[in-house]
């Protein structure tokens, strides 16, 4: 398994390194042991598939807060989305920076994410799956998210919208935005909003 650091601290491109013969290939996709060696902690709590009907469909951004955060790892097995990460932990030197990166059933990429980076994806196909392995247990209530236009982020998406839920549509902008748990106002920093729950 081939182990490639994104420009986002943390975030890390694993792409498998098939062992073939005539009858196909095996590879190994996940390892404990590999993945503490490369400094990427994860302990899998929960798998979960999540299908996509049309292309063109955006998903995100989401995050987990404390105390259901964890890491994923995504992995597309049937199609081919774009696949975003965003840093928007509290005090990072490259908050609102991202990354992007195509995961298919084809190319066989998974996407890790440490805790408190933001996530989402578009997909470039229809009929499209996506498979996560998450580290702690998710709790949809709790979650919080950024629009998927935001422009502090700057994310150049490949294809118009053409299927996105009322949430991920109305997320506020960071441009003063409140925290709704605690009712505080947000830090801005030079590169947006610096959420003060969202620790490193």
């Amino acid at each position: 398994v081939k182990y490639t650091p994104t420009t986002v601290a943390g975030v890390t491109m694993i792409d498998i390194e098939p062992d073939r013969d005539h009858r196909g290939f095996v590879s190994q996709s996940f390892c404990t042991n590999e993945f503490s060696k490369y400094g990427l902690a994860f302990d899998v709590s929960q798998t979960s598939v999540c299908f996509n009907y049309t292309r063109g469909t955006m998903r995100g951004l989401h995050r987990q807060p404390a105390p259901h955060v964890g890491s994923t790892l995504v992995r597309c097995t049937r199609g081919a989305i774009a696949a975003v990460a965003v840093d928007v932990r509290s005090g990072s030197q490259a908050y609102g920076s991202h990354v992007m990166v195509e995961l298919s059933a084809d190319n066989r990429r998974a996407l890790f994410l440490p805790a408190h980076v933001a996530h989402g994806f578009q997909t470039l196909v229809g009929d499209t799956e996506v498979m996560y392995q998450v580290g702690g247990p998710r709790e949809p209530a709790g979650e919080q998210g950024y629009r998927w236009n935001e422009p502090e982020f700057g994310i150049e998406w490949p294809l118009p919208v053409t299927v996105i839920s009322e949430q991920d549509a109305s997320w506020p902008y960071l441009k003063g935005r409140q925290l709704a748990l605690t009712g505080a106002v947000d830090a801005v920093s030079p590169r947006g909003v610096l959420m003060p729950e969202c620790q490193p």
